[in-house]
């Protein structure tokens, strides 16, 4: 994978608990929904994030969570402004185009559904979003003050007011609102991406109204 470009960090912020939001400038255009690589070392592999700003803002949006035994979060976390990093061009097709659709995202994949989001494709759409606590629903302040009735947070292990109590599998399972004939996209964990997959088609979602992407 070939690097594009050196970028300077402008801020790396610890949103909640072992997750941070880091950004750069952005000099490039890239569609709601693509990936990115990034690298510390021009001489390893950079490793793959999907972009959580909109096409139009001015920075672009990393979220991550630190994972001790990985290769490059443990040292990502410690960048500050004016450090230097590595990036890949954009690519990636977990793209939405419809104008209804549900989007489910569990940790770091709701970045995905957040670029989305910021590039004004919210309206008429659902976000499921789940974690074990609330402070694990990244960047929920924004989706909860814009789409309060299109919005749920799921908590599996401690209960929070605005929360459904339970996984996003408990929710879609006893959810009345489930339409089975508008696409769904999925973005999470492989465990959470399959058994949400197969509970959809279980209550009749198609199986080609159901994209997905694992953890970028």
């Amino acid at each position: 994978m070939s690097l594009l470009r050196v970028q300077k960090v402008i801020s790396n912020t610890e949103i909640a608990p072992n997750a941070y939001l880091l950004k750069f400038a952005r000099d490039f255009d890239f569609y709601a929904g693509q990936v990115i690589g990034i690298s510390l070392d021009p001489g390893q592999e950079p490793r793959l994030y999907s972009i959580a700003s909109g096409v139009d803002m001015p920075e672009v949006w990393i979220l991550y969570t630190i994972n001790p035994e990985g290769l490059l979060t443990p040292q990502l976390q410690h960048l500050g402004p004016g450090d230097e990093l590595y990036i890949t061009g954009v690519f990636g097709n977990f793209l939405c185009r419809e104008q209804e659709a549900v989007w489910i995202a569990t940790g770091t994949g709701i970045a995905p559904f957040a670029s989305m989001f910021f590039s004004g494709q919210g309206e008429g759409k659902i976000l499921i979003q789940g974690n074990r606590e609330q402070s694990g629903l990244y960047l929920r302040e924004y989706f909860e003050d814009s789409m309060p009735e299109r919005y749920f947070g799921c908590c599996s292990r401690r209960r929070a007011d605005t929360c459904f109590h339970g996984r996003v599998t408990d929710f879609v399972q006893q959810w009345e609102g489930l339409k089975t004939n508008i696409p769904y996209y999925l973005c999470g964990s492989a465990e959470m991406v399959v058994d949400v997959r197969d509970l959809l088609i279980e209550r009749g979602v198609p199986f080609e109204n159901i994209m997905a992407e694992i953890f970028f």
